[in-house]
């Protein structure tokens, strides 16, 4: 996952390169190395690398439509950066590492706002008034519209990150996390989602559903 190093290095050097702030690039290397080491946890059979540069090549697909590109990267990189299975507040938390991060760097307080909001909004992915947000959460569920043999390995990494759950408690608790995106009018928010994922979603999570109740 070179690449994601490079897109994350080039990203803060555009900040860092500012007069009044100079950050070496071996701190910039260190803080690659903490997103890196975070997100390669043994844990995650699903919430790594290989999910962030997904979502990066979906966001990069609609990139013209978003309105901070900048810090749609750097929610990108922190949206999980802290994953527990069995805690509630991990977007808190992660947003609270980007906002520590992006202070460092002299953005705005208004930006940093923006950012931490659309990771915070990947806890429900409920619909927003904010644009980039909308677009976001509609990438980290992307996964959800691909072709069926990719959801297959999708769904088993998922279960694998919940292992400590058996099948009694997991399956139920899925069965109706899908069944609530079903209810939705529209599993996807954004005209480009919608136009390319959701009818794959939707069978989808049928398929999956039936794995529960067979």
């Amino acid at each position: 996952m070179n690449h994601l190093a490079n897109i994350f290095t080039e990203l803060i050097s555009k900040y860092a390169k500012d007069e009044n702030l100079i950050i070496p690039l071996q701190e910039i290397r260190t803080l690659w190395s903490k997103i890196s080491k975070a997100y390669s946890q043994k844990n995650r059979y699903y919430h790594n690398l290989s999910h962030i540069d997904t979502i990066y090549q979906q966001l990069s697909s609609v990139k013209n439509e978003i309105e901070d590109w900048d810090m749609v990267l750097f929610a990108l990189f922190y949206h999980d950066y802290i994953y527990k299975v069995h805690k509630q507040d991990n977007e808190q938390k992660s947003a609270l590492c980007a906002e520590k991060t992006l202070q460092t760097l002299g953005i705005s307080t208004e930006r940093i706002s923006n950012c931490t909001a659309i990771i915070l909004a990947t806890k429900g992915h409920s619909v927003s008034e904010i644009k980039d947000i909308n677009i976001f959460t509609d990438a980290d569920l992307s996964i959800l519209g691909f072709p069926q043999k990719k959801y297959i390995q999708y769904l088993k990494q998922v279960r694998k990150e919940y292992k400590m759950y058996p099948n009694l408690l997991y399956n139920p608790s899925r069965k109706k996390v899908l069944e609530s995106f079903l209810d939705m009018k529209s599993i996807y928010k954004t005209d480009y989602f919608k136009d390319n994922f959701e009818t794959q979603a939707r069978e989808n999570i049928q398929y999956e559903i039936g794995l529960y109740t067979s």
